[in-house]
């Protein structure tokens, strides 16, 4: 009989412990999207407002030589951190505020089309919870293209 309640309580703590173990992965995965949603929706913002102030006339869109193919400054984390502006001065819950890069670009096959290549990083609750969006913005003959697009990969 005392063999019987041993393995009974053996088993229940046996259970027990890989419900407590499931649980802390739960945890840990919830937190890890709830991070990587903030991160999305700060950098989601940041490319917004982003968009908004090239398009608006008076806006701070750069004047730096159009670059013929696609633009590459984003790729490299230090040019992007010298000449990405701050949207905005805070997000909520986020370790940083989010930053974007505006990058003139000249479309071979559009001469007449005047080209932007945006590039926004939003950041989580830490420092290395990044998400890197893009949108190309194609203006011409008073018609705005956007095409959106995620960046995979944190350049580096």
């Amino acid at each position: 009989m005392l063999a019987i309640v041993l393995l009974v309580s053996a088993m229940m703590l046996a259970t027990s412990a890989i419900w407590f173990e499931t649980s802390l992965a739960a945890a840990r995965a919830a937190t890890n999207v709830r991070d990587y949603l903030q991160a999305f929706h700060a950098a989601d913002s940041a490319l917004t407002l982003c968009a908004r102030n090239v398009l608006s006339p008076g806006g701070d869109a750069p004047t730096a030589p159009l670059v013929s193919g696609e633009p590459a400054q984003w790729k490299r984390e230090t040019a992007f951190d010298a000449g990405a502006v701050t949207p905005v001065a805070q997000w909520p819950g986020s370790s940083r505020a989010p930053q974007c890069l505006i990058e003139p670009w000249r479309l071979a096959n559009r001469p007449n089309a005047t080209a932007y290549l945006l590039t926004a990083r939003g950041f989580g609750q830490s420092g290395e919870s990044q998400v890197w969006l893009q949108m190309e913005l194609v203006i011409e003959d008073g018609t705005i293209e956007r095409h959106w697009r995620r960046v995979a990969a944190r350049p580096f």
